[in-house]
């Protein structure tokens, strides 16, 4: 996928993502437009989310949103969660996620945990995308799994997950075995068992990178 549609893509699916508010609200029109241009695979899914929610209230969106996202362990938009779970083990995990940031020449606000997912694609968005991209691809079981959740509940995020999925690489064999024991299991809840977050790429802070590579 070409680099400006791929910033397009994953600018419009980080706010679909994100919790529905009065503001984003206002951005359809733009969201829409923006959609017209991506290519089919991208497009179709993001354009059956919009006429999905449409005639839907904001509150009743939003209240879909909490027991959707909040409610189910199998549709966390914290990508960290799928590998470590409630466990110990979480807290490093998400310093890999901080460190991906910095590596991107960024630091996270503390507005939101780093592994959240639409603050992973605005990453991706706002740089040439070569760190969030390794980021996603690392954690592309969890994303399938959210994928495979949304889609049992009926979820019309399902459609934005999917997008997202397209522009992505192929799974790689051994992210599609992770993702079926995910799916089988479920995100860890203890740390017996839990053996391996070597998938997890640690990153370097880059200090050459300047204030025009965070633009």
């Amino acid at each position: 996928m070409p680099d400006d549609q791929r910033r397009a893509a994953h600018t419009v699916i980080s706010l679909l993502l994100d919790y529905p508010t009065a503001e984003t609200a206002a951005h359809r029109a733009d969201v829409e437009d923006v959609v017209v241009g991506l290519p089919p695979d991208v497009g179709r899914p993001l354009r059956a989310f919009l006429d999905a929610t449409a005639s839907v209230p904001l509150r009743e969106l939003q209240a879909a949103y909490v027991t959707t996202f909040d409610l189910k362990r199998k549709c966390s938009l914290y990508l960290s969660y799928y590998a470590a779970g409630d466990t110990r083990k979480r807290g490093a995990a998400l310093v890999t996620f901080v460190e991906a940031f910095r590596a991107a020449g960024w630091e996270t606000d503390g507005s939101e945990l780093p592994d959240h997912l639409p603050t992973v694609l605005e990453l991706s968005a706002r740089t040439d995308g070569e760190i969030a991209g390794m980021v996603l691809d690392a954690h592309r079981d969890g994303i399938e799994v959210l994928r495979a959740a949304l889609e049992t509940v009926r979820s019309p995020y399902a459609h934005v997950v999917a997008a997202l999925v397209a522009t992505l690489p192929a799974m790689q064999s051994a992210t599609a075995a992770r993702f079926r024991d995910l799916v089988a299991a479920g995100p860890p809840t203890e740390l017996v068992g839990l053996s391996d977050l070597s998938h997890l790429t640690p990153f370097a802070t880059i200090p050459s990178l300047t204030e025009e590579t965070r633009r």
